[in-house]
């Protein structure tokens, strides 16, 4: 249980808002409608010009889902999901950013959230246990709670080349792409990256420039989608069993249901397995981690989808130095495993070329394009595809101090240190969504920002119940829990090559396994422990009642059906159970 300590020495002060919540995005969006429900007063800060988040500021050509369309949505409202259809299996950018207008309108979000407001600090007052948000105007806030939504994928990192801004031509970032239109016909293009932005970015210009050069450092294991538009009776289905399907999804290691086999590949015959593979790589979608169960575990069973994939991939490509250049020579999945619509297929276009900067690096930007080995390449337009600063990028954006003026910078200077990626030790109040030490990008985002949100939604509440003033993470359980997810990511091929989920993509980064690797299921359970103890790991100061049980209102909607087997920890230590 919470320990629960007395503190009258705080002075009571008028605050703006009982909450702050920096985003507003899928998560900051949701957190507010159950902050309202409540009956708490709740203000969001967000940077762009309107809601959606990633789907505001990701609107590159081909930017899509790369889960399908029909596990993505809301489930907190029974109206909501009868009222909006999806188009396609896998939806593009535009369409979820109407979605998410949809969701604004409807629960009319807007009248709490001020646009074009960037936070470039937030500090503790441990006067009268508020923080106090700065926003890079000038204006200042004052909260109770602090609620960051500010996403694990928001920060972009662009290009450490030198003369980057020397190029005269058009110059684009996949993640801070234009509203308006940008038209490549007949020009010469260069994309720099390979990663998911790239991949759906390459694919969708092919057909239109006059030229497309490709610079990969690093090949990227792809998978088909095959996607296509619903029809009016998979929507009907889909429908109809959707609270079975999302009560399925949570009692997997990703939130996500799909057809999964958890024969280990190495007890196949290699018929067996060729077999397998193929079946899957039909069906498309992430799901072909699901082929066996050992593939991130097994080194010997990963290299039979690595080879069965290469095989593949050479079958589309049609020149074999091209091909031998696009065939990952890493763990297959040790990355985040991309989907795709014809994007090898690309390279059998005359007009696209790929380059090779693996072993020789970009030189420089011209004004006129790039040098790589002496070799000027001239373009009309560069496109970076260069990726995020994954996790903790958008928190070193904000100066965050805390108790006593600790910075989380300072604190995170090793690497990030979160309790269960909820809250961080001397800095009270402030809570993160999807934080580092969640399941966050490993599993679906949809069912990782619901049960935060609700879990936070409750946690407050009972504050409330209690007049507790203050929560904080108490350091030994954080640092239990940092221990538990670094250890639990060792099991796994995941934690063997350089990925951008432990920092690798950025220099100077620490190298640590960031997300929780441990599965959903675990971590939903952990949670609800947490909770049904009387929030244990955590201290709460200024408790009126402090033997009053929390209100778990939450718990059996994230509880695991009775039917389906609860993944342990033990099970996933043991390389018994895949954490896909």
């Amino acid at each position: 249980m919470a320990e629960l300590r007395q503190d009258n020495t705080a002075q009571t002060a008028a605050l703006d808002d009982d909450v702050i919540i920096i985003g507003a995005g899928l998560s900051g969006m949701y957190q507010l409608h159950r902050l309202r429900e409540l009956g708490l007063s709740a203000r969001v800060f967000e940077a762009g010009t309107g809601v959606g988040g990633t789907w505001y500021w990701n609107r590159y050509p081909g930017a899509r889902f790369d889960s399908e369309s029909y596990s993505y949505g809301y489930s907190f409202s029974k109206e909501l999901l009868e009222e909006w259809e999806w188009s396609e299996h896998f939806a593009g950018q535009p369409e979820t950013l109407r979605y998410c207008n949809y969701v604004a309108d409807k629960f009319d979000l807007r009248r709490d959230i001020q646009f074009e407001s960037r936070v470039a600090s937030a500090i503790y007052q441990d006067d009268t246990r508020s923080w106090r948000v700065t926003l890079e105007s000038g204006a200042q806030h004052s909260c109770r709670f602090l609620i960051t939504a500010i996403g694990p994928l928001s920060t972009p990192t662009l290009p450490r080349i030198e003369g980057r801004d020397d190029f005269r031509g058009q110059s684009f970032h996949t993640a801070r792409w234009p509203k308006e239109k940008v038209d490549f016909t007949g020009k010469r293009v260069a994309v720099i990256g390979t990663g998911a932005t790239g991949i759906q970015t390459i694919q969708t210009i092919a057909g239109e420039v006059g030229h497309l050069t490709v610079f990969q450092r690093t090949a990227t294991w792809s998978v088909p989608a095959w996607n296509e538009r619903l029809s009016a009776e998979y929507l009907r289905e889909a429908k109809a069993h959707y609270p079975e399907l999302r009560a399925k999804a949570r009692a997997r290691p990703t939130g996500f249901y799909f057809q999964f086999n958890a024969q280990p590949a190495l007890q196949a015959s290699e018929r067996e397995r060729e077999q397998q593979y193929e079946e899957a790589w039909q069906r498309g979608g992430l799901p072909f981690l699901g082929a066996f169960g050992d593939l991130l575990f097994e080194k010997a069973a990963n290299d039979t989808i690595a080879d069965f994939a290469r095989e593949k991939i050479r079958g589309i490509v049609k020149d074999p130095a091209t091909a031998e250049l696009l065939c990952p020579r890493n763990v297959f999945g040790c990355k985040r495993l991309c989907v795709d619509t014809n994007y090898f297929e690309t390279y059998n276009l005359p007009h696209v070329k790929l380059v090779d900067v693996s072993t020789t690096p970009i030189d420089r930007f011209t004004t006129e394009g790039i040098v790589v080995d002496g070799t000027e390449y001239k373009f009309d337009a560069i496109v970076s595809a260069t990726g995020f600063a994954a996790m903790t990028g958008s928190f070193d954006k904000i100066a965050i101090t805390g108790r006593g003026g600790q910075t989380l910078a300072e604190k995170w200077r090793a690497g990030p240190r979160a309790y269960l990626g909820l809250a961080s030790e001397g800095f009270p109040n402030l809570f993160m969504i999807t934080g580092p030490g969640s399941p966050s990008v490993l599993a679906s985002m949809i069912q990782a920002i619901e049960q935060h949100v609700d879990w936070l939604a409750d946690c407050i509440s009972h504050m409330r119940d209690i007049g507790a003033g203050t929560i904080e993470a108490v350091r030994d359980d954080e640092d239990a829990w940092v221990t538990h997810v670094n250890d639990v990511s060792t099991v796994s091929l995941r934690s063997t090559c350089s990925s951008w989920y432990v920092g690798a993509n950025i220099p100077g980064r620490p190298r640590v396994f960031m997300p929780y690797i441990g599965g959903f299921p675990i971590y939903v359970q952990k949670c609800n422990e947490v909770m049904n103890s009387g929030y244990d790991g955590f201290v709460l100061q200024g408790g009126r009642n402090g033997n009053a049980p929390p209100q778990v209102r939450f718990t059996e909607r994230w509880q695991v059906p009775l039917d389906i087997e609860v993944i342990s920890p033990a099970a996933v230590a043991a390389k018994r159970v895949p954490v896909v």
